[in-house]
């Protein structure tokens, strides 16, 4: 009798899934692949930022200076700007001492100037600390003290090559003023000297009216002597060699020299100050320390005066 085999009851085994566990992982916001959507600058946009790059490149002209905001100005540049100077560093003109003659000549000429009188360039020149600066600046305060109205105008040497925009703000104003350039001095490759010589004397519309330059070098030719010395030396024509250059001082009609001070002159630059400030001392003891001072200092100058009278005034508890 054929029939099916009897059916056996095999255990049941747990076999291991071929599937991976699965792992809790942080979610990720991983970045799309599509670029971003941007909307294509419009053509204002583009117009603004042209105008924008072409005004820096190009800034538009500034407003004419205020002259009547102040007496006396700083000339800068980039941009170009007077700016206003409220308070002159100077002192008062009868405390320089020791400077008689350049500062009788210098305040007529500036007088004469601020009348509408011709006048000349002056050059102030010679030893150093002995109040060439000091002198143009006090003879401008004493001009305005008598009632002119008289700016002064502070061009730095390093700023000679803008000299012609300068001149162009001042050629109209209805001001009169004096262009002052401290500490003038040439090196034998230094070109800024040929923007100085149009403003004295030279070029189509030569030196306006309303402007007197005033300048200030211990030099005399406003080049040192060994350059000079060497030009003639090694030139095929010496007496051609520094003419270009040494006839930049021909064009100051003044020359007004300052000369090393006395012992004399120096004490009594001290005393002036100490009576101008109501500091009151010894005479032996103020004059044995003003020398032991300028001893020390190895000069004896209107500068050293100063400066020991600043340290007298400290050690006495004045205040300038």
């Amino acid at each position: 009798m054929t029939g099916d085999p009897p059916s056996r009851d095999l255990p049941s085994r747990d076999l291991p899934s071929r599937d991976p566990p699965s792992r809790d992982l942080p979610s990720r916001d991983l970045p799309s692949r599509d670029p971003p959507s941007r909307d294509p600058p419009s053509r204002d946009d583009a117009l603004t930022r042209i105008a924008q790059a072409l005004e820096r490149l190009a800034p538009p002209v500034p407003p004419p200076p205020a002259f009547e905001s102040a007496d006396a100005f700083a000339w800068h540049t980039a941009p170009d700007r007077l700016e206003p100077v409220l308070r002159v560093a100077r002192v008062e003109i009868g405390l320089l001492v020791g400077v008689d003659r350049a500062r009788d000549t210098l305040l007529e000429n500036t007088r004469h100037f601020a009348a509408g009188l011709p006048a000349n360039n002056a050059l102030l020149w010679g030893a150093r600390g002995m109040g060439k600066s000091s002198l143009v600046k006090s003879v401008h305060a004493a001009i305005l003290a008598e009632g002119h109205a008289l700016k002064i105008v502070e061009l730095s040497r390093e700023d000679l090559p803008s000299v012609q925009r300068l001149l162009g703000l001042l050629r109209p104003a209805p001001h009169r003023f004096v262009l002052f350039c401290d500490d003038l001095s040439f090196s034998h490759d230094d070109q800024h000297y040929k923007s100085l010589k149009a403003v004295l004397d030279g070029g189509i519309e030569g030196r306006p009216d309303n402007v007197l330059l005033y300048a200030t070098s211990n030099r005399r030719h406003l080049m040192p002597r060994d350059m000079i010395e060497n030009e003639r030396s090694t030139a095929i024509s010496p007496s051609e060699a520094v003419e270009e250059k040494v006839s930049l001082s021909d064009r100051f009609g003044l020359w007004l020299g300052f000369h090393p001070c006395t012992q004399d002159d120096y004490l009594a630059m001290v005393r002036g100050y100490c009576a101008a400030s109501g500091l009151q001392i010894d005479e032996a003891t103020l004059r044995a320390e003003a020398i032991e001072w300028q001893a020390t200092r190895g000069s004896r100058s209107g500068r050293v005066a100063w400066q020991f009278f600043c340290d007298l005034a400290a050690r006495h508890g004045v205040r300038l």
